[in-house]
């Protein structure tokens, strides 16, 4: 696992210590636009970069990102403590076994999104049982929780052949352009962005949605003391006292 050019870092952290948490804590820079990517200097951006360099800059904690690492590793990863923070991350039962989970720091909504032009072919759909009853097939990620409804079909869907997943939302967002299935499942921001600017491929939201939730930052219990998650707490409370937060989710188009 690298830790990207010391340059970088320097330049999102130039003057603060890390004394207020236990240690540096570490970070992957997922590739999922408009959250997380290397801009085109190979700088870690993105409203969830922007938003945890200023959580951990009022902390008074240091970040070190790495490079990007498959999804379904990176949470391997993070479980035995090789990697100290997950983002957007929404708590579960399993999770917290394993994870702190912060107050959150943004919200989240969960879409269901087909190609424009087939789009009223799917209007009615009210719950992922719909999809299994009409043979709809899908697209979604390759892990991650997406709400209590797709939790409760996945095992059916899955065993009728219906779904298929990807890795990356360019990925997920190519194979719907390929239709290589009906509907594709994911982050509304994420797949509106990679349709749009990425695919150029028009879709439309459906009217049912699996999850819409507040996101959390996940701790590594193998790696980091509970003592940092309060810190983090804390910080995440002024900022959103003050509006810092606010001003960098709207600047986003999120709040």
């Amino acid at each position: 696992m690298k830790i990207l050019p010391a340059f970088i870092l320097a330049c999102v952290f130039p003057t603060f210590v890390w004394a207020a948490c236990s240690k540096p804590l570490s970070v992957a820079v997922e590739d999922w636009p408009p959250y997380s990517q290397l801009n085109t200097l190979g700088k870690p951006s993105g409203l969830d970069i922007e938003l945890m360099e200023a959580i951990f800059k009022e902390a008074g904690c240091t970040l070190v990102f790495r490079e990007d690492i498959p999804r379904q590793r990176r949470h391997l990863m993070h479980k035995e403590g090789q990697l100290d923070v997950l983002f957007a991350a929404s708590p579960t039962p399993e999770r917290r076994r394993f994870s702190w989970f912060t107050i959150a720091y943004r919200s989240e909504t969960i879409g269901l999104f087909a190609r424009s032009e087939e789009a009223t072919r799917f209007a009615s759909i009210r719950s992922f049982d719909n999809l299994l009853s009409g043979r709809i097939s899908l697209l979604a990620p390759n892990s991650g929780w997406y709400g209590d409804d797709y939790a409760r079909y996945l095992p059916d869907l899955k065993a009728s052949g219906q779904l298929q997943h990807f890795e990356t939302f360019d990925q997920g967002i190519r194979m719907l352009k390929a239709r290589r299935a009906d509907l594709i499942l994911g982050d509304v921001g994420a797949v509106f962005y990679e349709a749009r600017y990425i695919a150029k491929l028009p879709v439309t939201q459906l009217t049912f949605v699996p999850n819409q939730a507040p996101v959390h930052l996940m701790l590594s219990k193998a790696s980091v003391p509970e003592a940092d998650l309060r810190t983090i707490d804390a910080a995440i409370r002024r900022l959103e006292t003050n509006g810092t937060l606010t001003k960098l989710r709207g600047k986003y188009g999120l709040n």
